[in-house]
């Protein structure tokens, strides 16, 4: 709410997901870069995620058969802020 409250804009853009298919389980880390966009500045920070995948039945809703368990953000650090 605080998003929309302040007018603030974010842009997400993923760089890779490593998936280990090894043991189940299943693990998945992702690595990404986080846009906060302000009137006033725009931030950018680094976002890497971790969770676990189960096995769940296709549908129309969920088309690749995951549900996420375990989801933790491990780094959302400033990499920098630019005034605008």
């Amino acid at each position: 709410n605080r998003i929309i409250a302040g007018n603030i804009n974010q842009v997400l853009k993923v760089d890779s997901v490593v998936c280990d298919f090894s043991s189940y389980p299943y693990g998945a880390k992702t690595y990404a870069r986080q846009m906060i966009i302000r009137s006033s500045n725009v931030t950018e920070r680094t976002l890497v995620t971790e969770c676990r995948l189960l096995n769940a039945s296709r549908s129309d809703d969920n088309p690749n058969g995951f549900t996420i368990e375990g989801f933790t953000i491990l780094e959302n650090r400033d990499i920098q802020t630019v005034k605008r």
